[in-house]
Order: C-alpha cells, then sequence, then structure tokens
C-alpha cells in the first residue's frame, strides 16, 4: 500500500492504495464520492469523467497514484458555494438533458471542460466534444441543448433530431 495525497473538491485528501488502484475507485470508495460513475469498466462511456489539474480525464484510465498532488474535481464539487446547482447543472435540468441520470454527472464534468476551453460552441462542436460520452436515454438532443443553454446562446435553433 502507497500514500496518496491530493485536493478534491477544494479539500484536502488522503489514503493508501495499490498501485493498481484507479482514480474512480479512490474517489467512491475510500473518499466516498459516489457521483463519479462506473459504466463500462473499458473507458468507453464516460460516466467517470472527473477533472484532474483542469483537464477532463475519464477516472477509470488513470491510477490513483498518478493524480498524487494533484487538484480533483469531481460533480460532487459543481454546485456554486450556496449548494445550488451551477449554470450548467442547471441547464441540464431546464432542457431536460439527463433521463436515468447515470451519464449526467460525465456529462457535466464534459460539458464544463469544453465550456472552459470553448466558451461558445456550435452544435457540432458539442456533439463532437461529446464523443465520449454514452448516454443510453437521450438521444443526445436535449444534452446538446442544455450545455448551448449553458453557454448563454439560443437553443431554439437547432434542429430536432
Amino acid at each position: 500500500m502507497t500514500k496518496v495525497s491530493m485536493t478534491v473538491n477544494g479539500e484536502a485528501a488522503e489514503g493508501e492504495v495499490e498501485g493498481r488502484t484507479l482514480l474512480v475507485e479512490f474517489l467512491r470508495e475510500e473518499l466516498g464520492l459516489t457521483g463519479t460513475h462506473v459504466g463500462c469498466d473499458t473507458s468507453q462511456c464516460g460516466a467517470c469523467v472527473v477533472h484532474v489539474d483542469g483537464k477532463d480525464v475519464k477516472a477509470c484510465t488513470i491510477f490513483a497514484l498518478e493524480a498524487e498532488g494533484a487538484e480533483v474535481r469531481t460533480i460532487e464539487g459543481m454546485a456554486n458555494p450556496d449548494g445550488s446547482l451551477n449554470v450548467i447543472q442547471q441547464a441540464f435540468q431546464d432542457h431536460h438533458g439527463l433521463q436515468c441520470g447515470f451519464c449526467t454527472p460525465g456529462m457535466v464534468m464534459s460539458a464544463a471542460a469544453l465550456l472552459a476551453e470553448n466558451p461558445k460552441p456550435s452544435e457540432h462542436e458539442i456533439r463532437d466534444y461529446l464523443e465520449g460520452n454514452i448516454c443510453r436515454c437521450t438521444g443526445y438532443h436535449n444534452i446538446v441543448k442544455a450545455i448551448m443553454a449553458a453557454s448563454g446562446q439560443d437553443v431554439s435553433r437547432i434542429a430536432a433530431e
């Protein structure tokens, strides 16, 4: 076992892990942050997306030890300081960008990373960016609308699928 420490959602976090412990396992099992989901075990679904030092990362593709000293942000750290939903989370709610909700944490984390890189993405850019996130319920249309709304853009121009 090896000691690992990082900052998670603005707070110091540490634990002891085996070298093979994935970041997603550390977050869920050691820190109790179960909003980061495991959906496929093959890094294809995107349900486990978190931010590591400001970059979106599938937490099932990185060992916890690789995040040593890093700033990690999970879905639990996305809310506003007063606990209310942030603009992206609110847009997902307002535009019905979720159904079962399993993929939603990863979608929100990916959307936040996209909007940090590109504050006004086109519909095509959003769809392209979300290629690594799978939703089995919504068909993506309302997810795209939610992200466009979160960026302050007019969603009425998005064509129905």
